[in-house]
């Protein structure tokens, strides 16, 4: 059993020159993520990162990752005997994007990934395989062959796919561990597309089913090559109580695997992520921390060195260290109620355009240098410039009133937003910014993914074929 942390440091992308934020010399008020953030917009608005020609842009607080993934080391640290293999795999669909991994990867947390696109991505931003973790529903032959040749972890969806692992793994000797994905059947959470242990989720092996549970122990003590189990309940939604029952059930059929065996074969259990966000306010919970104590009070056996730990969390790393930044182009009134039409809408945040009830996003109000807006608050309707009239990121919210040429910012929207395109009239993708305040003020910024040009949107339309349906 190996996880062994490989925190080797990679040179980071090439850095614009700092300006300060407020004037040289100005004084770091507090260094708290709310400050880091406002001196943020304030820069990029100096330094032209937004502006009328570049009305969108996402930001990310490169400070605020860099703590959270020690907070996540830190947590799970706390609660394991000192020697304890620990893999903290992120789950790169959160955020697909290089220098955010390499960042990661910088900081000890290894790639979970779940295609051969986000593979792809963990390996160019550097991330050995031996820290890679293999995970989705439907993996081909040439994945899995891949996979293996490499030597990266693979947790099997299926016992279809076991099977198919047993003629690729007598063809050719592999050194990634192997294991199976479990569905634990404790229920969902309140948004049921990201609940995964359901009665009927399309993930892992039910164990409540009529006679899984036995042919899964089965299919291990046939092949001792399994030594893992997978277990992910749930996302954003869950609450912890479900998720701590997923992983006691993974827990539970490693022990009844290894008693059975008569060995321990089964030596490390995958818990998945799953730790939701608080999109309400600034504060961060729950923490890493609150779970990882959970986690030792309901499943101590889990924790206490007899098996090695790999956890696979995205948004709860990511998400409250992004910002979505808009431009405000318009502004007028409409039945009584102001509309500001601003350049972020569905394209980036797709989730909570069609599903705001699920996935509402704080707003905050910049004025056109940067500064937050002053005024008393007025409900007004944040909208986006796509052509349908869903394309909102608030309704009748309460800021101050709004002017063209004023900025809002949609706040958490590190995972699962910017870095998630949806080319809705062909809207080009924002380009990305890292940021790091200095004790001055000082804001610098290096960027992470340039704005797509329109030469790209129509090459990956077809442009280079305009004729290629004409003759037939």
């Amino acid at each position: 059993m190996s996880l062994d942390h490989d925190t080797a440091g990679t040179a980071g992308p090439d850095q614009d020159a700092p300006a300060p934020a407020h004037g040289a010399g100005a004084p770091h008020p507090g260094g708290s993520a709310r400050a880091r953030r406002d001196l943020a917009v304030r820069a990029a608005v100096d330094q032209g990162v937004l502006g009328p020609g570049t009305p969108v842009a996402g930001l990310l607080d490169v400070t605020g990752i860099r703590a959270s993934a020690a907070a996540l080391t830190a947590a799970f640290a706390a609660v394991t005997p000192p020697g304890t293999p620990v893999l903290h795999a992120f789950a790169v669909k959160a955020t697909p994007l290089v220098p955010v991994l390499r960042l990661l990867h910088d900081a000890g947390i290894g790639a979970e990934v779940a295609s051969p696109g986000e593979l792809a991505l963990a390996r160019a931003a550097g991330v050995p395989p031996r820290r890679t973790v293999l995970d989705s529903p439907a993996k081909t032959p040439a994945e899995l062959r891949e996979a293996l040749a490499l030597g990266i972890a693979v947790n099997a969806d299926n016992l279809q796919e076991l099977a198919r692992l047993d003629a690729l793994v007598r063809s050719a000797p592999t050194a990634s561990p192997l294991g199976v994905r479990v569905n634990p059947q404790v229920g969902g959470g309140s948004i049921g597309a990201l609940s995964t242990a359901t009665a009927t989720s399309k993930f892992g092996v039910p164990l409540r089913d009529e006679g899984a549970r036995d042919r899964l122990v089965q299919a291990f003590l046939d092949r001792p090559w399994l030594t893992r189990l997978h277990a992910h309940s749930g996302s954003q939604g869950m609450p912890l109580d479900l998720l701590v029952q997923g992983v006691e059930a993974a827990y539970e059929l490693a022990e009844e695997i290894n008693a059975r065996a008569g060995r321990r074969q089964v030596d490390t259990v995958d818990i998945g992520g799953g730790l939701p966000v608080n999109f309400g306010s600034d504060e961060e919970r729950p923490t890493h921390a609150q779970y990882a104590r959970l986690l030792k009070e309901r499943v101590p056996g889990l924790l206490d060195g007899r098996y090695g730990l790999v956890t696979e969390f995205g948004r709860s790393l990511l998400a409250k260290h992004g910002v979505l930044l808009a431009r405000v182009e318009y502004v007028k009134q409409a039945g009584g109620r102001g509309v500001a039409v601003t350049h972020a809408g569905v394209q980036s945040a797709t989730r909570t355009v069609y599903a705001p009830g699920s996935w509402p996003l704080r707003i905050v109000a910049y004025d056109a240098a940067g500064r937050p807006k002053q005024g008393p608050a007025t409900g007004q309707d944040i909208a986006g410039p796509a052509c349908f009239a869903g394309d909102l990121l608030a309704t009748d919210r309460p800021l101050p009133p709004l002017a063209p040429g004023d900025l809002v910012a949609a706040l958490d929207t590190g995972a699962y937003y910017f870095a998630h395109h949806y080319s809705y009239n062909s809207l080009p993708r924002p380009a990305v910014h890292g940021y790091a305040v200095a004790a001055d003020g000082t804001v610098r910024f290096s960027r992470v993914r340039a704005a797509q040009t329109t030469a790209e949107i129509v090459a990956e339309a077809g442009g280079a074929v305009p004729d290629a349906l004409r003759g037939l």
